[in-house]
């Protein structure tokens, strides 16, 4: 498997060309360059399989331009529908298209190459586009449409910020809570950890009331600490939790309990790779992260390349070296 992304060589590998500050599009035919294309390789190995990931696709009258996340989002359509009343849209840092539409739905592509190619034996290539992967992954905002779920403005529907029973709300501490009781029954259990009167309040979907509620909610929940309205809505399935901070997430007890974060030997902390397979886990590494380029060498001389031709690549900047610094 070749995955060819922009400036994203697997193994910390540094390839000089694709370094530079240009983005998805203007980066397209690189591979080529190098003579490292998909048509070269395949004839070289028909099983091979070769993902292209790319914010625009490899073709299509935007397929050579530059852009980044937010501008893949945008032309999705997902864009539209995130972001508060009378606010703009906005873009959720770059998650949604360019690790979830573009790296992950990449990655189940080459999982279904694979399981292809076992059947007809031949690989194929991979035409990953970061704008069809973010709106292929919001498939239930499209589906959905005509349930009423996303029949008013942006910012004024039930997943969206408009309804007080799914939102954030701020503590006496300065820290936050999320709200997520959609269902009746797990909305009762909200309302009586408030401390509030169900016969007293309007319908749960009065979507005229939802603005008033939402000031009730927010009054009521700065009258308490995070850690205080954790101790009322732990074991109860109001659907209401802490938004935690990175610095907070491995303390947590749930979250102990199951490792879910674990540390490196730099102590820094992320998240233990995920899903968790019964019989075969992923087993992490306690290591720090790699510099770009930190393995160029090595990697190489493990696949065959002499001192001399690493570096004639070199000399020819098609590679680059980074050797870590010691700490002194």
């Amino acid at each position: 498997v070749i995955a060819d992304h922009y400036g994203i060589v697997p193994w910390s590998i540094r390839i000089s060309q694709l370094k530079d500050t240009r983005t998805h599009g203007e980066l397209r035919g690189v591979m080529e360059k190098l003579g490292l294309g998909p048509e070269v390789l395949l004839q070289e190995n028909p099983r091979l399989i070769y993902a292209r990931l790319t914010g625009f696709g490899q073709s299509g009258q935007y397929a050579k331009s530059a852009g980044h996340d937010i501008n893949y989002l945008a032309l999705s359509g997902v864009l539209s529908k995130l972001g508060r009343k009378d606010e703009n849209p906005y873009a959720p840092a770059n998650l949604l298209a360019d690790f979830a539409g573009g790296g992950v739905l990449c990655a189940m592509g080459i999982v279904t190459a694979l399981y292809e190619r076992t059947k007809s034996g031949k690989g194929q290539i991979i035409d990953a586009s970061m704008v069809e992967g973010a709106a292929y992954l919001s498939s239930f905002l499209w589906k959905s449409q005509n349930l009423g779920l996303w029949n008013r403005p942006r910012g004024e529907n039930l997943l969206d910020s408009g309804a007080p029973f799914y939102e954030t709300y701020k503590t006496s501490d300065g820290k936050f809570m999320a709200v997520g009781a959609i269902e009746p029954q797990f909305y009762e259990q909200l309302i009586k950890g408030l401390r509030l009167d169900s016969d007293k309040l309007p319908s749960q979907l009065s979507f005229s009331d939802w603005p008033k509620m939402k000031e009730k909610f927010a009054s009521i929940f700065a009258q308490k600490t995070q850690a205080e309205w954790c101790s009322i809505f732990d074991g109860t399935d109001a659907c209401v939790t802490p938004v935690l901070s990175f610095d907070e997430v491995a303390s947590h007890q749930h979250n102990k309990q199951r490792s879910s974060f674990i540390k490196n030997d730099q102590e820094e902390i992320s998240p233990r790779p995920a899903p968790l397979l019964s019989r075969t886990p992923a087993v992490p590494s306690f290591k720090r992260d790699p510099f770009i380029g930190e393995h160029t060498e090595e990697i190489l001389l493990e696949y065959g390349f002499t001192k001399q031709e690493i570096a004639k690549l070199s000399s020819d900047k098609v590679i680059e070296f980074s050797e870590p610094k010691a700490n002194l």
